[in-house]
C-alpha cells in the first residue's frame, strides 16, 4: 500500500503528515507493507527540507523528518500511489484536475479522515504559524488512516 500526502508547497503540512504516518507505520511493524511520501502541487520549494516550524514541531514530539525533501506532484504519482490525500480543498481540486478520470477515485481530502471535526481543511501553518494545531489534526487523522490501511493490507 502506497500513500501520498499533498499540500501546496510540500514544506509544512504534507511532510509533517508523511513523517507522522511513517513513524506510526514503523511503530506498528508495517514498514514493509505500507510506504508513505509527500509532494506539493506547486514547485516553489523543490529540494527544500520541511519548514522550520514543521521541523520544530516534529522534533518536539521526537518524530524524524530525515530525508524528506519537497517535490512536486508528477503524473506517474497517480499510478504509483494507492491513496493520494490532499491537505485541503484547493489541493484536492488541483489533484482531481491533474488526475486522469480513472485515477480520481484515489484522491481524497485529509479531513475526511475526521468527519466529526468542524474544519474542512488542514489549515496552512505557513500563513498562520499554528504548527502545533496542524500536528494535532495530523496526529488524529493518521490514527484513523492507519486503521483503514491495516484493513486493506
Amino acid at each position: 500500500m502506497h500513500v501520498l500526502f499533498v499540500c501546496l508547497g510540500n514544506i509544512c503540512r504534507s511532510p509533517m503528515a508523511e513523517a507522522v504516518l511513517r513513524h506510526k507505520i514503523s511503530q506498528a511493524g508495517l514498514s514493509d507493507r505500507i510506504s508513505v511520501d509527500s509532494a506539493g502541487t506547486g514547485n516553489w520549494h523543490i529540494g527544500d527540507p520541511p519548514h522550520q516550524g514543521t521541523q520544530k514541531q516534529l522534533n518536539k514530539v521526537g518524530i524524524s523528518f530525515d530525508q524528506i525533501k519537497a517535490r512536486q506532484v508528477q503524473p506517474d504519482d497517480f499510478q504509483k500511489y494507492d491513496r493520494i490525500i490532499a491537505m485541503d480543498r484547493q489541493n484536492e481540486q488541483d489533484l482531481l484536475h491533474l488526475a486522469r478520470k480513472v485515477d480520481a477515485d484515489k484522491v481524497s481530502r485529509f479531513m475526511s479522515l475526521l468527519p466529526n471535526h468542524a474544519l474542512a481543511d488542514v489549515p496552512d501553518p505557513y500563513y498562520t504559524g499554528r504548527f502545533e494545531e496542524v500536528f494535532q489534526l495530523i496526529d488524529q487523522g493518521t490514527d484513523c488512516l492507519i486503521e483503514e490501511l491495516k484493513k486493506q493490507i
